[in-house]
C-alpha cells in the first residue's frame, strides 16, 4: 500500500510512519557494543575541565580523557570525544545524540537512574562545602542557613540540598547553567557569594588557583564517580565490558597512577606558599616571561615547566644566593656551573640556559624504558637530591615489591634514604629524600596553575540562549508560534 496514497486516512498514516521509524530506530541501535566495534570508534560526551579533558598545547588530556583513551585502546577503536558546556546538556546530548558514554565526573544519583545505567565505580569523592579563609567558618548544616549559596546547576548537590532543607527550611541556593566549578569557586573567593559545594576531586584540582579557600566540612561522603550509558539502548554488553575494564585497571594499578597523575601534584599543597606563587605569578612572572619562554623554545622545554622549576629554585630571583653557596635564577652550583661553562650565575639568561641544559642531561641519562611523565618527575627529584641517590631510592623501591620507573612508587621510598635501616645498603649513602619529595610536588603543583591558567581565561562559553538578547516581546511572539 502507498503510504501517500490520498485515500488513507490520517490516523493510520501516522501509525504507519511511526511503526516505520521505530522499525528503523530498532535496527540502527541494536546492541551498542557490536555497533562500536563495527564503526570502529566510540563516542564520548564529557565536560571541559582539569578534572576531566581539555586540550593544551600537547593535545587533549585530562584524567576522564585517560580512562576513556585507554578503554578505546583495549576494544581497538578511535576515541571520539566531545563536550558539552554543562551537567544537563551533558545527559541530553547522551540521550538524544550517537554518544555511548558519559565520562564527565558524574555520579550514581537516585534521579539519574530513572533513565540511564551506571558502571562501576572509580572514584571515591565527598561533596565539600567551600568558605573563604577569613571569613566564618561553616562547621554543620545548620550553618548553611540564610546563606549565600550558589552551587552546580543540574548537580547532585541540589538533590542533596533539597533533602536537607526539609529539616532546615532557611537553607537557601542558586545555580546558572553557565557557571562551572572555577567559577563557583571564583565567586567565594572574591566573597560574591559565601558558600559552594564542590566534589573533592574538583576542590583538589582547582584549589591551586584559589589559595585562600577552605573546605568547611564534608556535605556527603562516600559518593561514587561512574561513566553513565542510556537504558534506551542495548548496553547490557557495553556495561559489563566497562565495569570489567575499571576492574582491571584498578587491580594492576594502572587506575591509582592515573589518580597520582592528574590529582597527586596537590595533595599536600601548602596554602601560604600557594598564595605567594599566585601573587609572584602576577608581580614578577611578567618581567621574565618572555626570556623563559624563550629560553623553553631553545630547549624544547615547555615553559611552564621552566618558569616552575626556576620559581621553586629561586622565587624568580636572579640573585639568590643560599648559605650553601649555590646561586642564580636556577641555584646552579659553582662545580655545576663551571660542567657547563657558565660565567656568571647571577646573569639570568646564562642561569636559566644553564638549569634547563642540566635538567635535559638528568632527564635523558635516566633509563630508557621510564615513560613521561614520570620521566621528568623524576628528573626533578634527581635535579633536587642527585642522580646518585635517585637510583638508590629506585633500588630500595624495587627491593620493597614497587615499580622504581614509577614516580608514585618512588616518592614513597625517597624518605627512605633518612633511614640508616636503608641507606647504609646502598651505594650513595645518606640523603634528605623527604626534601626531594617536597621539591617535586611544588614544581608540579605551580606546573598545574601556570599551565591551566590560560586554558581556564579562555574557556569557551556556552551559547547564548534566546532570551538573552531577543526583546521580550519577540519572546512572547516566538513562544505562540
Amino acid at each position: 500500500m502507498n503510504i501517500s496514497s490520498p485515500y488513507l486516512s490520517l490516523p493510520l498514516k501516522g501509525l504507519l510512519l511511526l511503526t516505520v521509524i521505530l522499525f528503523v530506530s530498532g535496527c540502527q541501535y541494536g546492541d551498542s557494543l557490536d555497533n562500536i566495534l563495527e564503526a570502529s570508534e566510540i563516542r564520548v560526551i564529557s565536560r571541559n575541565g582539569p578534572t576531566t579533558y581539555y586540550k593544551d598545547k600537547a593535545g587533549p588530556t585530562g584524567f576522564e580523557y585517560a580512562l576513556a583513551k585507554l578503554f578505546a585502546k583495549e576494544l581497538g577503536v578511535d576515541l571520539k570525544m566531545r563536550t558539552a558546556h554543562n551537567l544537563e546538556d551533558i545527559l541530553l546530548s547522551l540521550q538524544r545524540n550517537n554518544f555511548a558514554i558519559a565520562a564527565a565526573g558524574l555520579t550514581a544519583t537516585e534521579s539519574r537512574k530513572n533513565d540511564f545505567i551506571f558502571s562501576r565505580p572509580y572514584f571515591d569523592i565527598n561533596a565539600q562545602v567551600i568558605y573563604r579563609a577569613g571569613t566564618k567558618r561553616p562547621y554543620a548544616v545548620t550553618d548553611l542557613q540564610n546563606k549565600r549559596i550558589m552551587v552546580l546547576a543540574n548537580s547532585n548537590h541540589i538533590e542533596t540540598l533539597q533533602k536537607l532543607k526539609t529539616e532546615h527550611p532557611d537553607i537557601y541556593w542558586t545555580s546558572e547553567p553557565g557557571k562551572e566549578v572555577f567559577d563557583l569557586m571564583e565567586m567565594v573567593a572574591t566573597e560574591a557569594i559565601d558558600y559552594t559545594i564542590v566534589d573533592s576531586n574538583e576542590f583538589v584540582a582547582q584549589r591551586s588557583f584559589f589559595p585562600k579557600l577552605r573546605v568547611g566540612f564534608s556535605l556527603q561522603d562516600d559518593q561514587h564517580l561512574v561513566w553513565v550509558l542510556k537504558k534506551s539502548a542495548d548496553n547490557s554488553r557495553l556495561q559489563q565490558r566497562i565495569n570489567i575494564f575499571f576492574e582491571n585497571i584498578e587491580a594492576d594499578g594502572t587506575l591509582d597512577r592515573l589518580k597520582e597523575q592528574h590529582f597527586g601534584h596537590a595533595g599536600n599543597v601548602n596554602q601560604v606558599g600557594s598564595h605567594t606563587f599566585t601573587r609572584n605569578m602576577e608581580r614578577k612572572l611578567p618581567r621574565y616571561k618572555a626570556l623563559i619562554q624563550r629560553v623553553a623554545t631553545e630547549y624544547q622545554l615547555d615553559w611552564e615547566l621552566l618558569a616552575a622549576i626556576s620559581y621553586q629554585e629561586s622565587h624568580w630571583n636572579p640573585r639568590a644566593t643560599s648559605p650553601t653557596g649555590v646561586r642564580g635564577m636556577m641555584m646552579l652550583t659553582q662545580a655545576t656551573a663551571g660542567e657547563l661553562n657558565i660565567e656568571n650565575r647571577l646573569d639570568v639568561t646564562e642561569s636559566l640556559r644553564g638549569g634547563a641544559r642540566y635538567f635535559k642531561n638528568l632527564r635523558r641519562r635516566l633509563p630508557e624504558d621510564i615513560e613521561e611523565p614520570d620521566r621528568t618527575w623524576l628528573a626533578l627529584a634527581s635535579y633536587n637530591i642527585g642522580l646518585g641517590h635517585l637510583e638508590d631510592a629506585r633500588v630500595i623501591t624495587e627491593r620493597r615489591g614497587g615499580d622504581p620507573d614509577l614516580w608514585l612508587d618512588v616518592k614513597e621510598n625517597l624518605p627512605l634514604l633518612r633511614r640508616s635501616k636503608w641507606y647504609k645498603t646502598v651505594k650513595y649513602g645518606y640523603a634528605r629524600g623527604n626534601e626531594a619529595v617536597t621539591y617535586v610536588q611544588n614544581i608540579r603543583h605551580y606546573y598545574n596553575i601556570l599551565k591551566w591558567q590560560d586554558i581556564a581565561k579562555n574557556r569557551p562559553l556556552p551559547p547564548i540562549t534566546v532570551d538573552e538578547f531577543v526583546p521580550t516581546t519577540l519572546q512572547n511572539t516566538l513562544s505562540v508560534m
